[in-house]
């Protein structure tokens, strides 16, 4: 019944954030692009702080222990992606583009901002779309064209890692999975925005293509979940630690990524929006435990 579960949720998150993403992108959901990011950010810290790292706890292993797997998770998360940022900014610095800089258009921002610390590459191709209005000389249309590829293998790995994370949590508990779907669901959804506007421009402006190949990748995620799943099955000690991991990798999007961002629109008018949709991702954490476990007593 747990394999069940991991395959529902992952592939709800995995494929169902890139058919949201392209709603959002092409659809008829566009004016909640910009709200997406606040939200993610309160259901990734929502399900870390309330629901993760309280079901790990309660296993009974030393908190010392199990906060000091978070802090290392985390460094491991910072390190990994300076890797990154320092791989992709030797790669296009002859291109004169700003790793930094150019996440303020909409709504390729949403994408560059929650880009996740376990190993997406697509964070410089997401640049060279934004500037996809200058001029393109030959050798960065040859940068450009490749960065097709990278987006769909980041985003492979990517979701792999998420799927065996959310194998984790169905593992302790059912309505735990969920939780961590969603939450994977929210983060990944302004990610894979990004990511659209990379391969629609890659594939000749074909949407439909370019939502094929996300889609894809997206569901990679449910092969992760498989792993995870007799992964674990064989470990069984070690699931609270991966919970932890994941709680860590929540907190390092949220943190890292997505709320630098928000910090960036300073008006009172973009706060006071920006504080609603992050209480709603609260919110929606919270009511899906509380909904699940009322379902679980009755």
């Amino acid at each position: 019944m747990d394999l069940l579960w991991i395959l529902a949720g992952t592939v709800v998150a995995g494929v169902g954030s890139v058919w949201i993403a392209a709603l959002l992108s092409f659809g008829i959901m566009a004016r909640f692009t910009r709200h997406m990011l606040s939200f993610a950010a309160g259901a990734l810290l929502a399900t870390a702080f309330l629901k993760l790292l309280p079901e790990a706890i309660e296993t009974g292993i030393s908190s010392h222990l199990l906060f000091g797997v978070l802090l290392a998770a985390l460094v491991f998360f910072f390190m990994l992606d300076k890797a990154e940022l320092y791989h992709h900014g030797h790669e296009h610095g002859d291109l004169g583009m700003d790793l930094h800089g150019a996440a303020h258009s909409e709504p390729a921002a949403a994408g560059a901002a929650a880009v996740s610390a376990a190993g997406n590459a697509s964070q410089a191709s997401l640049q060279t779309a934004q500037h996809k209005h200058q001029p393109l000389n030959a050798h960065r249309h040859h940068h450009h064209h490749s960065g097709g590829w990278a987006v769909i293998v980041g985003d492979s790995v990517h979701a792999f890692g998420d799927g065996i994370l959310i194998a984790a949590a169905f593992m302790a508990d059912w309505r735990l999975g969920w939780i961590a779907s969603m939450a994977v669901l929210a983060h990944e959804v302004p990610h894979h925005m990004g990511d659209l506007v990379v391969l629609q421009h890659t594939s000749k402006n074909n949407a439909k293509a370019a939502l094929l190949k996300v889609s894809l990748a997206g569901a990679v995620t449910a092969l992760g979940g498989i792993v995870g799943y007799f992964l674990l099955a064989q470990f069984v000690n070690v699931l609270p630690f991966f919970l932890v991991v994941a709680a860590s990798s929540f907190m390092y999007v949220a943190l890292a990524d997505l709320i630098p961002q928000l910090q960036r629109h300073v008006s009172l008018r973009d706060s006071a929006g920006q504080l609603l949709w992050l209480a709603a991702g609260i919110a929606l954490v919270l009511l899906v435990g509380e909904f699940s476990h009322h379902s679980h007593t009755h």
